[in-house]
């Protein structure tokens, strides 16, 4: 289903078209046509500003203009009127029958519901998490993640195939500084003479891996290499990695080695090309990429005097790897240390001689966890970070997916504890996830009193049910937004919004009442009604990675909730 303001839009482009056939408007390019809600409710459901967009290309009034585009419509099964307002604007009020049909629209969808084509036949890879395996997941790296996965989710809702990638590197100074920690506590279990390193991991994970090694090896390892402890270290680590990500709906189809990128000499090449193309340069000792040629501030070193490639290289080579692989949009979601240097990767990407405009970066920001007023520091080598499991445990999966998505990727996140903990209408996944629960409970209810919906009356549906429909069809309008702007807690916004305006409508629109009798017709229109609504939200949630729970499970140690809140759960 494709957004109402580019239906809209179309019929707008083909009354232009029709006009300028008949010699009503003169022949003229047709400017992209922008389609919004009018400032005031009362104007109707949409309104176009074509008439002042194209008043000087037509030579003519914008009253005037309207006019004739408004004469020159097709015919259109969603719109009921079209009403000319100064100084300029067509407003659209939206056919309510049309509108009361959708609700077999969305019941026929299913969990595809406002599926999109604008990406059929495209292929898309979205690079999220790549945590190199020196630790568990801390809570910043999770954010990522979330925000990875989601756009992943809302580029299959427009119709991309999509891999979902996870890049590291499991062979650097960083990976080398965990093999010796590892190797020092496991001596030490052993009572074997060890050296910690200086700047070594200290986490529990690290005796945790150890105590493992030691358990199963006994003292075999004490004269292995340190490139056996960095496989071991590097494989435990890398089980829990995917183990603690698969709790919070997050499976990645690849996962890319840097180390790959050496081996099969991806990186020698991209050094020969950007020599070839005149991009690198030795100087010092060092090499250099010559990136004021492509409006950089100063030129920045690929190989430092030592041999050893700065993080730029490898990156620049990965991404020429991502290119060649033929995706059509490729989507890094980098934290907050890649914002200076994701740019220049990207210029290293033009200076190999490939367009870089279908690499799209977001940017996030650091997370801090928040309780009672205090934040909580995490730091993954000197061990006081949080885990994502840990999380998990104390909030659940949907509570993280939710608040690590529903806030701007370029916003510092405080990530507060109690809200997420609580269990009523003030936790928004608690509020989003109850208009599931509700349409759930409605179904059960009418199932055990015999009400059916069949042959259901939809235009029996009143104004509250409508406007609440009319909400619900924004959904392909928010997803497309999301996508484009590279903004994927829009989605988390809109659900939020829908489950405000849904609460309402619940409390007013009754299916089964204990004060009157319903109409079987009413009753039958309100009860699909709220099927299609089930529909919507469960479409929503699983776009976010959160459950559509039918009953709502409460957690550990509840809050005191209202004596009604048992109710208010379910029909």
């Amino acid at each position: 289903m494709k957004p109402l303001p580019v239906e809209f839009a179309a019929v707008v482009r083909q009354a232009l078209a029709n006009a300028q056939a008949d010699g009503s408007l003169p022949t003229f390019p047709i400017p992209e046509l922008k389609i919004d809600p009018p400032k005031r409710p009362e104007h109707g459901d949409y309104a176009s500003a074509v008439a002042l967009q194209v008043q000087k290309l037509a030579s003519k009034p914008p009253m005037q203009i309207a006019e004739i585009v408004r004469a020159h419509l097709p015919a259109a099964p969603f719109i009921a009127a079209a009403e000319i307002a100064a100084p300029g604007f067509i407003n659209f009020r939206l056919n309510q029958a049309w509108l009361a049909a959708q609700v077999e629209y969305i019941l026929a969808a299913g969990d595809r519901v406002f599926q999109q084509d604008d990406g059929a036949g495209k292929r898309a890879q979205v690079e999220y998490v790549s945590a190199n395996p020196t630790g568990p997941l801390s809570v910043h790296r999770i954010r990522g993640g979330v925000l990875g996965d989601t756009i992943a989710n809302l580029l299959v809702a427009m119709g991309y195939s999509v891999t979902r990638e996870y890049y590291y590197n499991n062979a650097g100074q960083q990976m080398n500084i965990l093999a010796a920690s590892v190797q020092a506590r496991y001596l030490e279990m052993l009572g074997l003479p060890n050296s910690f390193p200086e700047k070594g991991y200290k986490g529990q994970y690290i005796r945790m891996i150890a105590a493992v090694l030691a358990a199963i090896y006994s003292d075999t390892l004490s004269d292995a290499p340190m490139e056996r402890f960095r496989q071991l270290a590097s494989e435990s680590i890398f089980y829990r990695l995917k183990n603690s990500m698969r709790r919070v709906n997050i499976v990645h189809d690849e996962f890319f080695p840097e180390q790959s990128l050496y081996e099969e000499g991806a990186v020698e090449e991209t050094i020969a090309a950007l020599r070839e193309r005149g991009f690198a340069y030795e100087q010092e000792g060092a090499l250099w990429f010559k990136s004021t040629a492509l409006g950089d501030e100063k030129d920045r070193v690929i190989v430092k005097r030592s041999g050893e490639p700065t993080y730029r290289l490898p990156d620049m080579a990965y991404h020429k790897n991502k290119l060649d692989r033929g995706f059509d949009l490729v989507v890094d979601v980098f934290g907050a240390d890649h914002a200076a240097t994701a740019p220049q990767v990207l210029l290293g990407v033009k200076a190999l001689g490939y367009d870089p405009s279908c690499v799209r970066t977001i940017i996030h920001q650091m997370v801090e966890l928040v309780e009672g007023g205090e934040a909580r520091r995490m730091s993954t080598r000197r061990g006081d970070f949080v885990e994502l499991d840990e999380l998990i445990d104390d909030v659940g999966a949907d509570a993280v997916r939710y608040f690590m998505l529903a806030q701007s990727p370029n916003t510092a996140m405080n990530f507060d504890l109690d809200l997420a903990r609580s269990q009523g209408d003030e936790n928004p996944v608690y509020r989003i996830q109850n208009a599931h629960v509700r349409c759930a409970g409605i179904l059960r209810r009418t199932a055990e009193r015999g009400i059916s919906d069949a042959n259901a009356d939809l235009t029996l549906l009143g104004g509250d049910e409508l406007a609440l429909l009319k909400k619900m069809l924004e959904t392909p309008e928010v997803i497309a937004r999301a996508v484009a702007e590279m903004q994927p807690q829009a989605i988390a916004i809109f659900a939020l919004d829908l489950a405000g305006m849904f609460h309402p409508v619940y409390d007013r629109v009754r299916v089964i009442s204990d004060q009157e009798e319903l109409p079987p017709a009413m009753a039958a229109a309100r009860l699909r009604f709220y099927k299609a609504a089930k529909v919507v939200f469960a479409r929503l949630l699983a776009l976010m990675g959160m459950s559509a729970p039918d009953e709502m499970e409460r957690r550990a140690k509840p809050e005191p909730q209202p004596a009604d809140a048992e109710t208010s759960a379910s029909e």
